[in-house]
């Protein structure tokens, strides 16, 4: 692909747009994002707080840790930690300098403070709006679409931000790049021909981050502890070692660790997903630096392609798209082209498609190991020459159009599963 290519441009800024670093699960963080904003806005701490969440948000925000809050949980705590002590300019590392004395004074806030939560009303999958009161001052904000889309905020009545309606999944999201532009044949190819200094800074900081938490989490004790599990009773071998690190970063960012990620589509666990097994399976086969700079793009962009379809949240868990395109990042580090990326995503969403989220929490880490477990699955199905074929189940001849079965299978066929989740964490029998 030439750099003069409209599509190179556009490749290049998608990857600058997604490749952005977070502390902590993304949904929480948007939650004290937004507060922390608000808060702003309104010139002082606020003596209350109305948090009005998409069930989706409830859904990611329920059972993970907020991080630099002392273990808290919740929505209530995110709120509080944006309110008390966060830095809007930080923007998805918005607690990332929380100090003691302010986890103390966000605990006491909850304390002596109400905090709301309500879901919000309409379908729109990804919306946060927050009321936060002072004396006779107001502030409402509300974000939609994605994690950092301040949509809407007024004061006291006064609009000082408005911006246009949220949009379908699928679409391009106000203020981002269309990735309409995306697919796999040309990702490939930009993958092979892109100068690597136009994407070196972003991608080297995405492995050095997401490898960074990786290894705290096989060092240390973090929530169900699956990367250490998949290594006693797995061993060593690189097919294993892809699984457990991978896992092992989730391990430690779902329970708190007060590390960055670089983020995919919005997920740090797809961030990590999508680098790190390929990350392992570079240094196995020894490749340059270059060449890892190269596959890890190819990964992103993979999964940024295949998510998009589905949408930023749903029912359908994202670690399936990053798992089955490290695959196929796996398949480019050994030699491979267009043809054996595709042969190993359709094999791999073959095998994997349709495992659910049931949001945020230490599960996570074992279903990356499953995601990436298939996309490595599907690259020895094609390498031994088998492969899964058009017309069995949701398999259609074309790996663009297999995706586009799967965006469907997530944004539509997967809607009533989404709501049915969401009751069942919730404690609602939709009776």
């Amino acid at each position: 692909m030439e750099r003069t290519d409209p599509r190179y441009r556009h490749f290049v800024q998608i990857l600058r747009e997604e490749l952005v670093p977070a502390m902590g699960c993304t949904e929480p963080i948007a939650i004290a994002y937004g507060a922390a904003k608000a808060r702003e806005v309104l010139g002082r701490l606020p003596e209350r707080i109305l948090v009005e969440a998409s069930g989706n948000i409830i859904k990611n925000v329920k059972s993970v840790v907020v991080p630099n809050t002392g273990g808290l949980k919740g929505i209530e705590a995110a709120a509080a930690a944006g309110a008390v002590a966060g830095d809007a300019g930080k923007i998805l590392e918005v607690i990332s300098a929380v100090t003691g004395e302010q986890k103390a004074a966000i605990r006491d806030y909850l304390s002596g403070h109400e905090i709301k939560v309500r879901p919000a009303e309409g379908d729109v999958i990804f919306e946060i709006t927050l009321t936060l009161w002072a004396g006779e001052d107001q502030v409402r904000l509300r974000l939609a679409d994605y994690h950092t889309n301040i949509v809407h905020i007024e004061k006291n009545g006064e609009i000082l931000l408005k911006c246009g309606a949220v949009v379908a999944a699928g679409a391009a999201a106000s203020g981002l790049t269309d990735r309409g532009c995306l697919s796999v044949d040309a990702i490939v190819d930009f993958a092979d021909t892109m100068d690597a200094e136009d994407v070196r800074e972003i991608v080297e900081r995405q492995i050095s981050y997401n490898w960074a938490i990786a290894q705290e989490g096989m060092a240390r004790d973090w929530g169900a502890n699956i990367g250490k599990v998949l290594r006693e009773y797995y061993g060593e071998d690189v097919k294993v070692r892809a699984r457990y690190m991978a896992a092992a970063g989730s391990d430690a960012r779902m329970s708190g660790c007060e590390m960055p990620v670089i983020i995919v589509s919005g997920s740090g666990n797809q961030g990590l997903t999508a680098s790190v097994p390929v990350v392992v399976y570079a240094r196995e086969l020894g490749v340059s630096q270059e060449k890892l700079i190269r596959a890890v793009t190819l990964s992103d962009l993979l999964t940024i392609h295949m998510k998009t379809g589905i949408g930023r949240l749903s029912a359908y868990c994202g670690a399936v798209s990053a798992g089955c395109a490290a695959g196929g990042a796996i398949a480019y580090l050994h030699g491979g082209g267009c043809r054996e990326v595709a042969h190993t995503l359709v094999n791999a969403l073959a095998t994997i498609s349709g495992m659910i989220c049931d949001g945020a929490k230490p599960s996570c880490a074992a279903k990356i190991a499953a995601a990436v477990d298939a996309g490595v699955l599907g690259y020895h199905m094609f390498r031994s020459g088998q492969q899964f074929r058009g017309g069995e189940g949701i398999v259609t001849k074309g790996v663009e159009e297999t995706i586009a079965n799967i965006g469907r299978l997530g944004r539509l066929g997967m809607r009533e599963t989404d709501k049915e989740i969401i009751r069942i964490m919730t404690g609602c029998t939709g009776e």
